[in-house]
Formats: structure tokens, C-alpha cells, sequence
């Protein structure tokens, strides 16, 4: 049974730093593309980082320079370093991991973000 699970959320301050890990299990982790999303309280979930198929990275216009994903396949697990939180980054983020020729699509549990002061 595929797993992704997040972790790392949780309260920050505006300006400080949140690092997210998403852990994958049984999957063949280096053939998936890898991502984080977020959604907002009324809000439609959005792209935040992403590996491409050709392992090439994605981010959302209000995240660059200021998050990076990474990855470690031989610890089956994406990261997402987010420095600068700003209190509109507050949102529930989801790993997301996509198989070879879009054939599988999986989610995480999500993992809760609030930056306030």
C-alpha cells in the first residue's frame, strides 16, 4: 500500500523557517515525480514545488526565493525548505508523488502550516 506521509508542519512566525519531509513507501521513489501542494482555507489547492518527469523543478510565482524542494531517493523522501514565511503561506501541505506516463497519482495526509505572529 503506497504511503506518503508529511511532516515538519506547524507555527512559525512571519520571516521564520519550516522544513517539510515526505516519506514515501512502496513505490519506486527515483520514477516518481515529486511535489508540494497547499491549500488555504477557501481556497483551491495549489502548486508550490515540484520535480518534473525530466527532474526539473516547478514553484509558484510567490514561493521562489524563498522555498526549495529537494530530494533524497535513497531515503525515499521529498523535502520542501521554506525560509521568509510570510502569514499567506499559512495552509495545509500535501505531498504528492506522480508515476511514469501520469499512470499513478498519490497524496498525503497533509501537514498543518501557520505563520502568525
Amino acid at each position: 500500500q503506497v504511503q506518503l506521509v508529511e511532516s515538519g508542519g506547524g507555527l512559525v512566525q512571519p520571516g521564520g523557517s519550516l522544513r517539510l519531509s515526505c516519506a514515501a513507501s512502496a513505490i519506486i521513489f527515483s520514477r516518481y515525480a515529486m511535489g508540494w501542494y497547499r491549500q488555504a482555507p477557501g481556497k483551491q489547492r495549489e502548486l508550490v514545488a515540484a520535480f518534473t518527469s525530466r527532474g526539473t523543478t516547478n514553484y509558484a510565482d510567490s514561493v521562489k526565493g524563498r522555498f526549495t524542494i529537494s530530494r533524497d531517493n535513497a531515503k525515499n523522501t521529498v523535502y520542501l525548505q521554506m525560509n521568509s514565511l510570510k502569514p499567506e503561506d499559512t495552509a495545509v501541505y500535501y505531498c504528492n508523488a506522480i508515476g511514469p506516463r501520469n499512470l499513478a497519482n498519490y497524496w498525503g495526509q497533509g501537514t498543518q502550516v501557520t505563520v502568525s505572529s
